[in-house]
């Protein structure tokens, strides 16, 4: 790895709301994560929020007394160049984008969300072309280091580069550290104590063991349709008989697939109530760099956990320290199924638990797989691969195949109008498809 004056890290999106949380966790992990230089990257349209959080960043580190150099820079370049850790939080067109993946879907009668469904496909054809990019960049400039993506569509994002770049590169999301945590608090136990076993995609997973100090606590939660969301995802009950024989407890993202009509009619009350979430998530924003650009903080205000993302830097940086220090624990990641899902292709990406050594992710191989979760899982993956071959060449044939694969889009003509609504929209940032 790095010499033993410390690592390099650079942060792509350092101007997200989610920073002072990725900080936090450097501060706390420090001797096993010595830092020596951190650096947050944004774009010219995030250099204000990167001078606010970025001053904060500083203000926490100052606190701390480590020897930690916070830089601030718009060059990724110089950010990437020998670093030992990069890790992505990037939002490409910003809020605004993310307001009409969720608002074209919905005056269409489908699901709008920024991650599921049409909503998610836009986001991963705007990302994937620029993480692309950047993985260009790394192959030069630090061919040694870890991608750590967090960029939503993690498991999409996560593939492209895996099968388009050299980049040693790892997804992550925060549901399943939320979960260990919802877990312990509801057992009053600790997570050294706890087994949880993953089986599906990124936001398309399904929890087959929960054991507690080697009890099975599995049917007990599936008959008491106990809730565990999040801040993004509305809390809809689930039905008792379908649950019971599901096999496993699903993430709260398939509720879009499970309970689409409850959800639907949820997210068109809420659009109405309050715009879309998009537009929720931008008043918590401008509340947090408010709070952010207070000169006397130097610490992660509580209300950064309203942001919907809790826990995602936390699980980040666990990553980074056991990667660092061969730590061999378990992690649940998105990473190259290889044969771990005797029913996808090798080279796909799926979501399960993991030993990670100082080399990379090992996959574990899986106990359980519900004969009834496979098919959707399939479904998706394949919506998922023809959505990056659209995003690599610009192709509106596949792109439209892609839209019309996806489980929540009811019908070729729907698929159709979406996918030439939403590409209009979308056309500053594609324009491999307005060649």
């Amino acid at each position: 790895m790095a010499e033993k004056t410390g690592l390099k890290i650079a942060v792509i999106g350092g101007g997200s709301s989610y920073t002072p949380e990725i900080v936090e966790g450097f501060i706390r992990h420090y001797e096993r994560l010595p830092i020596r230089e951190l650096w947050l990257v944004d774009i010219e349209e995030g250099r204000h929020k990167l001078e606010i959080v970025g001053e904060l960043a500083k203000r926490m580190v100052r606190k701390s007394g480590l020897p930690i150099d916070v830089r601030l820079t718009l060059d990724r370049r110089e950010a990437i160049a020998g670093a030992d850790f990069i890790s992505t939080q990037m939002r490409v067109g910003l809020l605004e984008a993310r307001k009409w993946d969720e608002h074209i879907p919905n005056r269409h009668g489908v699901i709008g969300q920024e991650t599921t469904g049409p909503g998610g496909m836009m986001k991963a054809l705007r990302t994937i072309p620029v993480l692309l990019d950047l993985c260009r960049d790394i192959e030069e400039l630090a061919p040694d280091a870890w991608l750590l993506n967090f960029t939503n569509p993690a498991g999409m994002v996560t593939e492209a580069i895996s099968r388009h770049s050299r980049v040693k590169s790892i997804g992550l999301c925060n549901a399943p550290i939320g979960l260990q945590k919802w877990l312990c608090e509801k057992y009053g136990t600790t997570p050294e104590k706890l087994y949880t076993e993953f089986v599906g995609l990124n936001h398309l997973h399904w929890v087959t063991r929960i054991e507690v100090e080697g009890v099975n606590k599995l049917p007990e939660l599936l008959d008491k349709r106990e809730e565990y969301s999040a801040q993004n995802v509305p809390a809809t009950e689930w039905d008792p008989d379908f649950l019971r024989g599901l096999g496993g407890l699903p993430s709260y993202y398939l509720k879009y697939y499970y309970l689409t009509d409850a959800m639907l009619e949820e997210q068109l009350a809420s659009l109405a109530a309050n715009g879309t979430r998009a537009e929720v998530v931008k008043r918590v924003e401008d509340e947090l760099f408010e709070l952010y650009r207070d000169p006397d903080l130097n610490e992660k205000p509580k209300q950064l956990e309203q942001r919907g993302g809790a826990y995602y830097s936390e699980a980040a940086v666990n990553l980074m320290v056991s990667l660092h220090n061969d730590r061999r624990d378990i992690q649940t990641l998105n990473v190259r199924n290889g044969r771990t899902l005797d029913f996808l292709p090798e080279d796909a990406s799926i979501e399960v638990n993991c030993v990670v050594t100082g080399a990379g992710p090992l996959p574990l191989p899986v106990t359980v797989v519900p004969e009834q979760v496979k098919g959707l899982i399939h479904a998706v993956k394949t919506y998922e691969r023809l959505t990056i071959e659209a995003a690599v060449t610009g192709d509106r044939q596949i792109a439209l195949q892609a839209m019309a694969s996806h489980p929540l889009v009811p019908s070729v003509r729907a698929a159709k109008a979406l996918l030439e609504e939403m590409l209009e929209q979308n056309r500053p940032y594609l324009p491999a498809f307005f060649r």
